[in-house]
């Protein structure tokens, strides 16, 4: 039994309450459960992947910043971003044969190449989130909690284009003792996230997370991860 699925189980007060959806076969009860533990399923399949992430972090004055890079994972826990912008050609792997993250600059300086601890301020999101908090399976466990026991409000569900969408309020993910209004897209072809939007509890939008053309075992060799050999 998958490990989120068993954790719950005993909390039937959390469930939706026999939310249902139009399936071919008839109508289907679908609850919080259910999705945790196809999610966590699906991520037990995994053995590496790769997407373009997007990330949108929203201004006080209403204007916005845009991340873009490659984000490639290999389990047990090897990582690497290829940044698109704002640092085209910079390179981020995680971790290096001292648990630290190795920064590889672009440009005429790629030969230069920073090692440093993966909560450094350097590499630190304004979300608080670090590089070795970046993966698919954590943001399940944290999807987990903003459903269950780190749920402040209401759920809200629908589904459209083979899409579900779930609103939450909840504990931020990152940031202790924040409520982060939460918005979690989640793909029912793959039954992994696809896009998270985070807005503060009276909606004013923070950031969004997108993951572009998700691709899964892929058989990315230990190689690609290792800098300090190029």
């Amino acid at each position: 039994m998958p490990p989120i699925l068993a954790r719950h189980l005993s909390d039937s007060i959390i469930l939706l309450s026999c939310l249902a959806f139009s399936y071919a076969s008839g109508e289907i009860p679908f609850n919080i459960l259910t999705l945790l533990g196809k999610m966590e399923m699906a991520y037990a399949g995994l053995k590496d992947y790769q997407a373009t992430v997007e990330i949108k972090t929203y201004q006080t004055d209403g204007s916005h910043k845009i991340q873009r890079f490659i984000y490639t994972f290999k389990k047990p826990k090897r990582i690497r971003l290829d940044f698109e912008s704002p640092h085209r050609g910079m390179v981020l792997a995680y971790p290096d044969e001292n648990g630290k993250a190795i920064m590889r600059l672009p440009g005429p300086a790629q030969f230069l190449k920073f090692h440093l601890a993966p909560d450094s301020p350097l590499l630190r999101l304004p979300s608080g989130q670090h590089i070795d908090q970046t993966d698919l399976g954590l943001l399940i466990e944290n999807i987990s909690r903003s459903l269950t026991d780190g749920r402040r409000g209401p759920i809200e569900i629908a589904e459209e284009n083979r899409t579900l969408r779930i609103r939450a309020l909840a504990d931020d993910h990152f940031r202790q003792e924040v409520v982060t209004l939460y918005q979690f897209f989640i793909d029912e072809r793959s039954w992994l996230p696809m896009k998270v939007e985070e807005s503060s509890p009276v909606g004013d939008p923070q950031r969004t997370v997108t993951f572009h053309d998700l691709r899964i075992n892929i058989g990315v060799p230990e190689s690609y991860f290792e800098l300090d050999g190029e």
